[in-house]
């Protein structure tokens, strides 16, 4: 084995590994979008040389819609940065779409982005991401929309039963 990967890790579940792997993971798959960036993370993955490979990059619209569905997720919840007013905007100026600005930011702020669709048409407009760059001033407004903790949507104690009485639970009580 030459290369590992991790998922959803924290920094003091990523550490531990790091200290005692013969080798260390190449990547850590998380939850990352507009709503959150998981900013200590991204710096942590700097530092650590893990780089972060980001899923839910356009807001699992389909999941939260679920989610809600089986109360799962508070019904007034906005979590759908495809329909942010700000990625709109931005998305005009450059003549692209908002998922493409959505992927794009992502990109810019160093993660590898894995976008699902089963639309055809949407899986070669995700690969449309790379004639374009964002503004320092555009990234700016991008990353001031995350929500931190408000802003995810895989909070596994509320999905998985028995998941909040792991040792190593990470997520704060909602």
């Amino acid at each position: 084995t030459k290369a590992i990967g991790i998922s959803n890790f924290t920094i003091p579940q990523a550490d531990r590994i790091l200290k005692n792997a013969r080798i260390p993971p190449a990547v850590n798959q998380v939850e990352f979008h507009l709503y959150f960036q998981q900013k200590e993370l991204q710096a942590w993955s700097k530092r650590s040389g893990v780089h972060l490979t980001a899923y839910s990059t356009l807001g699992s619209p389909g999941m939260v819609a679920t989610l809600k569905s089986q109360g799962k997720i508070d019904q007034n919840k906005e979590l759908n940065p495809v329909s942010d007013p700000v990625v709109a905007r931005i998305a005009k100026v450059h003549n692209k779409t908002p998922a493409q600005v959505l992927l794009r930011h992502i990109l810019q702020l160093g993660a590898v982005v894995i976008p699902k669709s089963t639309n055809p048409e949407r899986l070669k407009e995700n690969l449309q991401v790379f004639d374009f760059e964002l503004t320092d001033a555009e990234m700016s407004e991008l990353n001031a929309l995350d929500k931190g903790e408000q802003g995810r949507i895989f909070h596994l104690p509320s999905i998985i039963k028995g998941y909040d009485k792991h040792p190593e639970n990470p997520y704060p009580k909602l």
